[in-house]
C-alpha cells in the first residue's frame, strides 16, 4: 500500500496549532460521555505580552507557559482512496497543521473562591 503526504504549507495554509499539557485527569461530567466534541472545558487567557498563560476551570486557576517541542509535530488528515481497476486502495495523509509549541501547566491550580466569601454563602 502506497501512502502519499500532501503539503501546501509553501502557500500558507498550514496552520499553527498549540498543544495543551495538563497534570492529572480531566474528568467531564457523566452525563457529557457521549458528546466530548464540543465540550467547554474552561477559558485559556494569555493575560499580558509575556509568554505566561492562565487557565481557568471552573473555581480554579492553572498558571502556564509556553514550551517550544524539540521537534515540531505534524497533524494529518487520512484520506481513502478506492483503486479503479487495480481494486487497491491508496491512502493519503494531508497536512492540516504544524505543532511547534505547547502550553505547560505543570502546578497545581490555584482555587479561586477564599474561605471567607464561603463563609458568607453559609
Amino acid at each position: 500500500m502506497q501512502i502519499h503526504i500532501r503539503c501546501n504549507c509553501e502557500e500558507g495554509t498550514c496552520q499553527e496549532w498549540g498543544i495543551v499539557e495538563l497534570q492529572g485527569i480531566v474528568e467531564p461530567n457523566p452525563s457529557f460521555h457521549d458528546s466530548l466534541q464540543n465540550l467547554h472545558i474552561g477559558t485559556l487567557c494569555r493575560p499580558s505580552s509575556q509568554e505566561v498563560y492562565t487557565f481557568t476551570v471552573g473555581y480554579h486557576e492553572l498558571t502556564g507557559s509556553k514550551v517550544p517541542l524539540k521537534k515540531p509535530l505534524l497533524v494529518l488528515n487520512k484520506i481513502k482512496n478506492q483503486g479503479g481497476e487495480s481494486g487497491c486502495s491508496k491512502v493519503e495523509l494531508r497536512v492540516v497543521g504544524i505543532i511547534r509549541n505547547r502550553i505547560l501547566f505543570k502546578t497545581r491550580p490555584k482555587a479561586l473562591i477564599s474561605s471567607s466569601s464561603m463563609k458568607q454563602h453559609i
